[in-house]
């Protein structure tokens, strides 16, 4: 079954075709700086050469026609028709307490995305954007929620609840969600298809590594805790978010600099983290370069960066009474070797030893082993796969098979 995978922002749509039968990407693409000037268009087909343009693109329902021009163009002979995609899966970050599954998209599916705004609001109204816009330009098929909470619903109470007055709850649904879950979940069932115990008896600590990053506690499949919480805000320091503090500070914060909400939100969101420490930038690849030239502020955020996912690892580790495996993944677990080795490095105790060689030399898009030979602990890096999840199940619930990827 070929489904289109549709990851909405701000300003941008990205897309993946799939084949889920073969697990086959047939196309992937971005449009970017929709609403801008000019937006950029990017397209790769299959194993071809990428394409890219610039044009004026206003907004996503647009993007969505410039992405199936492109798929139905002669010239590209992608598909043949609107009717050879069967279904659309969509990423949508919020679910709420709602959400415990993906879900075939109605009016009821949107009204409550949309009441999830208010938790997620950099994310949930340009995904339910996308969603209109998808419904509008493919209206015949189905349109599938998927969302990155809902993995994260096995958290039980003591790990998921707050130490706040106990009505907020249930007035609000102020809790820990977790963010991220399709790819940890998509992560730790590669590692167990590389072991001969069922996953029941498999713990593990996943680490999603990129401009955004959670770290998540997984035991017998199921996720027990997980590093972000009532927003992707929370746990690590991040490309540009703060991650955890001490909640004293907004307010001294707010007193000192004489900040507005709006302020300190944009703050704690666009400013703060790896990009606010180093006072240079968010991008791991650009801070590790300056560090080596000397720059104390890079090597900082670095330092700290590091520190903090130690800390979420061997805190999982107390969690879970011990762990199987760590396992990297994204942009940044995947491809810096630096960051991987300082994650982990004095935990022999633990019985987390890495073999500094194999972690040097990877192959970038493959499953490596990357722990040593006297490591009671696995270490791997497993690139992820969030689309290919989002295109699985938006075929499992297109087709009416009533099944979750969550098992």
């Amino acid at each position: 079954m070929i489904v289109l995978v549709i990851n909405c922002g701000s300003s941008s749509v990205k897309y993946n075709l799939i084949e889920t039968e073969g697990e086959a990407e047939i196309c992937s693409g971005i449009v970017e700086r929709i609403g801008a000037v000019t937006s950029i268009i990017k397209h790769q087909p299959g194993n071809e050469s990428a394409r890219k343009e610039s044009k004026v693109i206003l907004n996503h329902a647009e993007a969505l026609q410039e992405i199936m021009n492109f798929l139905l163009s002669s010239e590209n002979k992608i598909i043949n028709s609107p009717d050879d995609i069967k279904a659309v899966g969509h990423r949508v970050v919020h679910g709420g307490e709602m959400f415990k599954d993906s879900v075939l998209i109605d009016d009821v599916v949107k009204e409550a995305i949309e009441q999830a705004f208010d938790l997620a609001p950099l994310h949930n109204p340009p995904n339910l954007k996308g969603i209109e816009a998808a419904q509008e330009r493919l209206p015949d098929i189905p349109h599938v929620a998927v969302f990155d909470t809902a993995f994260h619903h096995s958290l039980p109470p003591y790990a998921y609840l707050y130490g706040i007055p106990n009505r907020l709850y249930r007035r609000h649904k102020i809790r820990k969600y977790g963010f991220h879950g399709t790819s940890h979940y998509y992560v730790s069932r590669q590692y167990y298809k590389l072991n001969e115990k069922p996953k029941s008896q498999i713990k593990v600590v996943t680490c999603h590594l990129g401009n955004g990053a959670s770290i998540a506690a997984i035991k017998g499949g199921e996720s027990v805790d997980t590093s972000m919480g009532f927003t992707p805000l929370s746990g690590l320091v991040m490309g540009t978010r703060s991650g955890d503090l001490d909640p004293s500070i907004l307010f001294y914060i707010m007193e000192k600099e004489e900040l507005s909400l709006n302020a300190l939100h944009a703050m704690l969101n666009r400013h703060s983290g790896l990009l606010g420490l180093s006072g240079y930038a968010a991008d791991m690849r650009d801070l590790i370069s300056e560090a080596k030239n000397g720059d104390r502020r890079c090597q900082q955020a670095i330092d700290v960066f590091c520190y903090n996912i130690k800390k979420y690892i061997g805190s999982y580790m107390a969690v879970m009474n011990g762990c199987d495996a760590i396992l990297f993944t994204a942009g940044i677990g995947e491809n810096s070797p630096l960051i991987r080795k300082k994650s982990v490095e004095e935990m022999e105790s633990m019985g987390v030893v890495m073999d500094q060689e194999k972690n040097l030399n990877i192959t970038p898009g493959k499953i490596e082993k990357i722990s040593a030979d006297s490591s009671i602990v696995d270490l791997y890096v497993i690139p992820t796969n969030e689309e290919l999840v989002i295109a699985i199940d938006a075929a499992k619930i297109a087709t009416a098979s009533n099944q979750s990827p969550w098992i």
